[in-house]
This record gives structure tokens, sequence and C-alpha cells, in this order.
């Protein structure tokens, strides 16, 4: 499998394995911005596949991690030294969480954040002709980051370009720079993120360039994922300790049509209509 940077990183924690074998077998598949992203946004797909033979998870990061936040030991590394620091951590997730590829393609982040770059397509259009993941996870078009938006525009088009058989079955907008709980309850999708805290807190904790360097993702996504187990119900006891919410973006899949922004604004339209249709039945 060709890629298009020189220094894009194929891993897959299975030596004896070759990539187009690690990609074939892949059920559940996150295509992400930055290193730490897949953890923090697809632990679901983590916990679906870990210990199984059946089901396999792979990851693909989409930026070489240049801009990252860096104090301490790590305040004087240069883009060059965190871009190398960011390529080992993501592969120490890879082997911590069994996954069965991680691919690192080492875009500059400007290059996510343009729309019309063909170099990233050819590279997700590479390595979706060697896999048909049923599950795959996405950044979500609500979210307040560029980039992230820019890796979820990429990988849209990349699998609305594959023939209609070998789309995924579903196709999931996770949280990210925005949290999903301000949608409506019936646009939530629910993904149980409780089990296994030991493998969560492993996962996080690899990514110490992130943690030493100033921002404590490993605690605040974690938060995040208890404060939305906790406060999903009023009226019903806690059924999980976290839960991840995500957006369905099966039909943006599905249908190549179908304009990416009315259907995110749609969202956004029914949270508006909830929120004044019990303002007036309370009011």
């Amino acid at each position: 499998m060709k890629l298009t940077q020189p220094e894009a990183d194929i891993f897959v924690p299975d030596a004896t394995l070759a990539i187009e074998a690690a990609l074939q077998r892949t059920t559940h598949l996150c295509i992400a911005a930055h290193q730490d992203d897949i953890e923090f946004m697809a632990y679901h797909g983590v916990l679906e596949c870990f210990a199984r033979r059946d089901l396999w998870f792979s990851g693909v990061i989409i930026t070489d991690g240049a801009g990252s936040s860096r104090t301490g030991i790590y305040a004087g590394c240069t883009d060059a030294e965190m871009r190398a620091t960011r390529r080992i951590e993501q592969r120490k997730a890879a082997y911590v969480g069994e996954y069965s590829a991680q691919i690192q393609l080492h875009h500059p982040s400007s290059a996510a954040k343009d729309g019309k770059n063909t170099a990233i397509q050819a590279d997700l259009a590479a390595i979706l002709a060697h896999c048909t993941p049923r599950v795959v996870y996405l950044h979500q078009p609500a979210d307040k980051h560029d980039t992230h938006v820019g890796a979820f525009s990429h990988a849209l088009k990349a699998l609305r370009a594959l023939p209609p058989a070998r789309r995924p079955e579903k196709v999931y907008g996770c949280e990210g720079w925005r949290d999903l709980d301000w949608l409506v309850d019936t646009d939530k999708q629910l993904l149980d993120t409780g089990a296994r805290p030991n493998l969560a807190a492993a996962l996080s904790g690899v990514f110490d360039s992130q943690i030493t360097g100033g921002k404590r993702y490993d605690l605040g996504i974690i938060g995040r994922r208890l404060g939305h187990a906790t406060m999903f119900q009023s009226h019903a006891a806690d059924t999980t300790t976290g839960i991840t919410w995500a957006m369905d973006l099966t039909p943006l899949v599905r249908d190549p049509a179908l304009s990416v922004e009315d259907y995110t604004l749609g969202f956004v339209g029914r949270l508006h209509d909830d929120i004044a249709a019990r303002l007036r039945r309370i009011g």
C-alpha cells in the first residue's frame, strides 16, 4: 500500500501480519485528525473489539502532531521532535488497545483544513481499498475545531466514493472539541464507554506529551463520559459509568447528494424546537 507522505507511519501490532491483511480483517475503523483523538472519541470501538478474534479495530490519523501543546520537559521540543514523540505515543496506544492496524498519514494540519487536498483523499482511498469496515467513527460536523471538521470532510468524501455495497453499515460522528449532550435525546447515539476503566486509563495515559505538556485530557475525557452517564436521565438510575454521545452520520454516507450543512443544522433545528416547545408548555 503506497501513501503520499514519505514519513507516513504504518504499524501493525501483530508483526507477523502484513498491513493489507490487518486492514482486510478490520470491522471497526476510526479516521481522526490528531494522535489521541482515536482513544478519546472512538473508545467504544476499541472496547467492542478488545480481546476478540472476530472483531478488529483499526485507526487512521491524518495529521502529523507538529502543533501540539508543549510545556515542562517537552517545552524545548522542535516540531520535528514533537512529530516523532506523537508518532511513538500513537503506536503505544495501538499496542495497548490491541488494534489490528494503526496508520498515521503525517499531513500538516493546514492540509487537513483544505477540503480540496487531493493527497489526503488519495491516502484514504488507498486504505479503504483494503478494508470494508462495518462501523466507522469520525469527527462530528458540528465540532468547533477546524482540523476536526476538515478530517471529517475528507473522510466523508472517501466513504461516499466507495461503491454502495462497500459502504459501512453504521457511521458515527463523535464528540471532540464540542460535546454532543445538546442533541435532543431522539438524535443521540449512545456509545457505552463505561467498561474496562483500566484500559481507558492506559490508552489515555500513553500520551504523556499532552498530559505533561499541559492538557489533562486523561481526566477531562473520563469526566465527560461519567458526566454524560450521570446526567442522561433524571428519573432513572445510571446503567453505565461512561457514555460517549455521537451523531448518526450513516445517512450522509448512504446518500452522497445529501447536504452536509442541511443535515447538520437539522440537529440544531430540532434542539431549537425542543426548547421552544418546553417553554411554551410550562410557561
